[in-house]
């Protein structure tokens, strides 16, 4: 199979975990990287032995046909678009663009020159949500009426060494967390048809307590960071969703499901595996676990696996598509539809949303195993 290289622009905090599992993947290979900080290029150049180049180089290189646009998200839609304008096929990290219209400008320029535009997370693709899915397909509890998700912690300052940008217009906790678990709601109930949202922001200021040079630094915090939204999907379901950087501690599971023959807890959507719960009507719960299954076995940290993290699977999937000439599974219509979404919740209100994504078609076992290395 002949390598399609790849161009990492982006070489912050979440760059190394791609730069590692990259490499793992069947028909794909890093080539070179670039940052508008060229010493942060540099260093990841060095430490995985790939080319550090501007960011105009990198896209002007013939032997890379996809870039991976790790990026902080208020540059995901321009760095997005003058890939797509270099003839690039392109993987971002979420969100797709901070803003719906950049979303529809990338998306439309990706169908123009017939190029994939694929978008984290990629994470419904993991064991964790394949095995949902698969249950949910087979009826395991019967039809979904109803659910409730939560994303709830008091941060990032805490562990980020350069936190700022999450607390201003364009992340917060939808927009960076919200993702996950609105993609994984899609990937199981389909296209959400309207949205009801309020929010609030509990700390004017935050303070970084997480070591590096940043430590005490204060940031103001100019977006919500607690918002409530009740979510309508076409197919007749209610999902309450809530996203809070100001809780320090609750006992909400990320996603549970209430059917109309039981219930189902759903893997955290932010890892790759995970167990799956179900119950038959007021049962027991049972437990279904994904650690065996591909792309489910813990892989990190590397030096003591107890996490499945297969980051860079999204790259490897869209790679596939483009040789078979097929759409790829994390594609730019559900990310497009997923950052509606998520602008109508920060937006707030009662708000109809104008994209209808079908629902992604299921990855079987075979094909998840097929991508490996």
């Amino acid at each position: 199979m002949e390598e399609i290289g790849v161009g990492i622009i982006g070489c912050g905090n979440i760059s190394t975990i791609y730069f590692t599992n990259i490499p793992d993947y069947r028909g794909i290979a890093v080539r070179a990287c670039a940052d508008m900080r060229p010493e942060a290029a540099a260093a990841q150049g060095e430490k995985f032995g790939v080319d550090a180049v501007s960011v105009d180089a990198l896209l002007k290189r013939d032997d890379i046909g996809i870039v991976v646009n790790l990026t902080i998200p208020n540059a995901h839609a321009s760095v997005t678009f003058d890939a797509l304008s270099a003839d690039k096929h392109v993987f971002s990290e979420k969100p797709l663009a901070v803003d719906f219209d950049e979303g529809q400008r990338a998306v439309a320029e990706a169908e123009t020159r017939g190029l994939l535009l694929g978008c984290a997370p990629d994470t419904f693709l993991g064991a964790g949500g394949r095995l949902a899915r698969r249950l949910i397909d087979e009826g395991a509890i019967g039809s979904v009426l109803s659910g409730a998700a939560f994303v709830m912690s008091h941060g990032m300052e805490h562990w980020h060494p350069d936190p700022e940008f999450f607390f201003k217009p364009g992340a917060g906790p939808v927009l960076d967390i919200g993702p996950y678990y609105i993609t994984a709601l899609v990937n199981l109930l389909g296209p959400i048809a309207r949205i009801h949202a309020v929010s609030s922001t509990g700390f004017a200021e935050r303070v970084v307590t997480a070591e590096g040079p940043r430590k005490g630094d204060k940031i103001k915090v100019e977006t919500p960071t607690t918002l409530l939204s009740l979510l309508e999907f076409a197919g007749g379901q209610h999902m309450t969703f809530g996203a809070s950087w100001d809780v320090w501690k609750h006992g909400h599971m990320p996603i549970e499901l209430y059917g109309t023959e039981g219930s189902m807890r759903v893997a955290d959507p932010n890892f790759f595996g995970g167990v799956v719960e179900t119950t038959k009507q007021d049962g027991d719960w049972v437990a279904h676990d994904s650690g065996d299954m591909p792309l489910g076995v813990p892989n990190w940290p590397s030096d003591a696996p107890r996490l499945a993290n297969y980051r860079g699977l999204g790259v490897a999937e869209l790679a596939a598509a483009v040789r078979k000439g097929e759409k790829n599974h994390a594609s730019a219509d559900l990310a497009l539809h997923v950052l509606e979404v998520m602008n109508a919740i920060v937006a707030g209100g009662s708000i109809a949303m104008t994209t209808a994504v079908e629902r992604p078609p299921a990855l079987d076992d075979s094909d998840a195993a097929a991508l490996m290395g």
